[in-house]
C-alpha cells in the first residue's frame, strides 16, 4: 500500500507519519517512510533549491522541479518498495502540487495532474491523510518550531496568509474530489490520529485483499 500524509505548513502531517510508522513498525509491518521534494539524492538537492528564502521561482517553474523529484522518487524508491510488498508512507505526493501550486497560486491544476501523472507512472495513493489545520495555529507552530531549532523560515513558510489559506482551502476542495483523501482534525492528540490512521490503513488493505 501507498500511503501519503497532506496538509499546510505546521498542520502535524510529517509528526503524524513518524507516529505511524513507528507504530506500525511495532506491530512487525515492513515499511519505508519518505518525503517530498527529496527522498533521493536527487530529490533532495531539489529541495534545497525549491525551499530557499534567497530565491524568487516562477510557479510553473516550482512545478516542474517538485515534478522531477518526483520521478526519481518514484523510481528510486517508491516503486521498488511496493514491489517487494512494503508498506511504503510518504511526507506530501502530488496533492501537494495541486493544493500549492494550484490552489495556492493559481496554476491549471488539470495542466498540474497531468504533469504529475506522468512524473509518477500514473501512481496514485491508496490512502491519503489530510491534516486539516486553521492558518492561525500553523503559522505558531512553524514560528515555535523556528525559534526552537534555530533554524529561519523557508521560502514556503514565508508566504503570506492569504497563500496559506488558498493552499487550504484547496485541500479541502481536493478531499471533496477524491474519496481516497481521509481528513483529519489536526487539534486531536497524536495518539487519537494515530488510532484512526491504522484502522483506515487496515480497512483499506482488507478491502484491497
Amino acid at each position: 500500500m501507498f500511503v501519503t500524509f497532506e496538509g499546510i505548513e505546521g498542520s502535524g502531517k510529517s509528526s503524524l507519519l513518524a507516529a505511524c510508522s513507528a507504530a506500525l513498525q511495532a506491530r512487525g509491518e515492513r515499511l519505508v517512510t519518505t518525503r517530498e521534494p527529496g527522498g533521493t539524492p536527487v530529490g533532495d538537492a531539489v529541495r534545497s533549491l525549491f525551499i530557499d528564502p534567497s530565491l524568487v521561482i516562477d510557479p510553473l517553474a516550482e512545478a516542474f522541479l517538485v515534478n522531477a523529484s518526483r520521478a526519481q522518487l518514484v523510481r528510486e524508491v517508491i516503486a521498488p518498495a511496493l514491489a517487494r510488498g512494503e508498506l511504503v508512507l510518504c511526507d506530501r505526493f502530488f496533492d501537494a502540487t495541486l493544493a500549492y501550486q494550484g490552489y495556492g497560486r493559481g496554476s491549471d491544476r488539470d495542466v498540474l495532474l497531468q504533469l504529475s501523472l506522468v512524473a509518477s507512472a500514473h501512481l496514485s495513493p491508496s490512502v491519503t491523510f489530510l491534516l486539516d489545520c486553521d492558518v492561525e495555529t500553523a503559522f505558531a507552530r512553524v514560528r515555535a518550531r523556528s525559534e526552537r531549532t534555530g533554524a529561519g523560515l523557508d521560502r514556503l513558510e514565508r508566504a503570506d496568509r492569504a497563500f496559506h489559506e488558498r493552499v487550504r482551502a484547496g485541500y479541502r476542495a481536493l478531499a471533496e474530489r477524491f474519496t481516497r483523501i481521509v481528513t483529519l482534525d489536526a487539534s486531536r492528540t497524536t495518539a487519537a490520529l494515530v488510532t484512526d490512521c491504522l484502522a483506515t490503513i487496515d480497512a483499506k488493505r482488507a478491502g484491497l485483499a
